[in-house]
């Protein structure tokens, strides 16, 4: 494989993609999971196959679309639920199914023939282009700015939130700087693993790190780290066996978060019982 990596294109497109996604999911995915707002990710990221529709249906890149719609529903979940004050999964729902829907019609009214959903919906590292490299690129150093600028404020934001709120610190702006910084994360792997997917990436890493330290920043670096071994070895597994890139990823994820977990309950057990002894 590794000739075919100096010699075709989209395999060296396909590395760099892993390791831009790897990051993007290490940070966000530990403040994801540290505030609970895993299923607000899945929202987001359903949500997004309306801007995809939209890009088909414009004749735009459908990636921009997709980010145009993962913003506007992260302030729309965010500002509604503050207007309305109704209970946050029934709104994070009802945006995953409105933005499914909306592709659908979008894509249903697109001139020709319909388009192959499959890269978008299912992932497909293999296919990365430039344009969604430098996408990537761009996208990433807007996240990792804001959490390198405000990390100590984050890290309060998220463990102490009422302590900010009686400091008279200014809660809304992390609120939906949060909110956009997970849009832009779904955006970046979209290409990677595809939105039905997208919630063990972004949770996996992070759930091994945090099996092994319990320091925000430590976790974090450790997911890009964790994140990175997985994508490339999904893309070595769909490289060789010809499956789907996205589905190898995240296979291999999910069964080395049970595998470490299961390890690491053992050795915990046994370190439990000589104490006992």
């Amino acid at each position: 494989m590794f000739e075919s990596i100096l010699e075709y294109k989209f395999l060296q497109h396909a590395i760099v993609s892993a390791v831009l996604a790897s990051i993007a999911c290490g940070i966000m995915g530990t403040i994801i999971i540290e505030k609970k707002l895993v299923m607000m990710s899945g929202g987001i990221a359903h949500t997004a196959f309306g801007g995809i529709g939209m890009g088909y249906f414009l004749g735009i890149e459908p990636i921009i679309g997709a980010l145009i719609f993962s913003v506007f529903a992260a302030l729309g979940i965010a500002k509604i639920n503050k207007k309305i004050n109704t209970n946050h999964d029934i709104l994070v729902g009802m945006f995953w199914s409105f933005g499914m829907a909306v592709g659908i019609i979008f894509i249903a009214f697109t001139p020709g023939y319909p388009p192959d959903l499959s890269s978008y919906l299912f992932g497909d590292i293999l296919t990365v282009s430039k344009i969604d490299l430098k996408m990537m690129i761009f996208l990433d150093s807007i996240i990792l700015f804001m959490i390198c600028a405000y990390f100590n404020q984050f890290r309060v934001y998220l463990f102490d939130e009422e302590f900010i709120q009686v400091v008279g610190g200014p809660v809304r702006f992390f609120e939906y700087t949060l909110f956009i910084l997970i849009a832009l994360t779904i955006v970046i792997l979209i290409r990677v693993v595809g939105i039905i997917l997208i919630i063990a990436l972004l949770t996996a890493p992070t759930s091994i790190a945090k099996q092994f330290t319990y320091d925000l920043k430590k976790i974090m670096i450790l997911s890009i780290c964790i994140g990175i071994v997985f994508c490339l070895i999904g893309l070595y597994l769909s490289y060789v066996l010809r499956i789907s890139s996205g589905a190898a990823i995240i296979i291999f994820s999910v069964f080395s978060y049970l595998l470490i977990s299961f390890i690491k309950r053992i050795h915990n057990n046994k370190k439990r019982e000589e104490i006992s002894y």
